[in-house]
């Protein structure tokens, strides 16, 4: 009297193709979440850099060893193949809004005050594959400049509010508005 305590083959084939199944399902979700993730992280980034530049201009942060007009951040539309990017500027001609790179902060009261110095801070670029998709202009740039004292809040092209739609890849996306007071959301 000898019992098989062993597995069909059946039953083997069953569990092999259940566990793939599961497998699929768990890759198919994760890469989802993945850009999903991604572009929160993304949204995140450009609202604390739109405070970034709102706190700079609340202490009325020196540039060029003097006081200046303000502090701001300019969008562009991300072109086709590009990764999508953005600029932090000091505003040294009080036009709101980030010149060619080769205007200067000719108004420089410092001794470190050269004519090559131009007005961009910084320029951050967005995680590979996600894109500035829309922004809540006809033009292809949006810049939110913050003057001190309060800090006023501009938006050129002239408007109430600023939105910036980023996105992954053509899929999910997020917004990011600011109004006239200085409120930043992420919807």
């Amino acid at each position: 009297m000898s019992k098989n305590k062993g597995f069909t083959l059946i039953e083997i084939t069953v569990v092999v193709v259940i566990i793939t199944f599961l497998a699929t399902i768990f890759i198919v979700s994760y890469r989802e979440g993945e850009k999903q993730f991604a572009l929160k992280r993304s949204a995140h980034q450009v609202a604390q850099a739109i405070r970034k530049a709102q706190e700079l201009a609340l202490s009325s942060q020196e540039y060029m060893g003097a006081f200046q007009g303000g502090y701001g951040i300019c969008f562009d539309k991300t072109l086709e193949g590009e990764t999508g990017s953005y600029s932090l500027f000091v505003d040294c001609e009080g036009d709101y809004q980030m010149d060619s790179v080769n205007n200067v902060c000719d108004n420089c009261l410092g001794e470190d005050c050269y004519p090559f110095y131009t007005e961009k801070l910084e320029e951050v670029f967005l995680e590979k594959r996600i894109k500035i998709s829309n922004l809540s202009t006809t033009e292809n740039t949006l810049c939110i400049t913050f003057t001190p004292p309060d800090p006023a809040v501009n938006i050129f092209p002239e408007a109430d509010s600023a939105s910036i739609t980023l996105n992954f890849d053509g899929g999910p996306e997020k917004i990011i508005t600011v109004n006239k007071v200085g409120l930043i959301e992420i919807k």
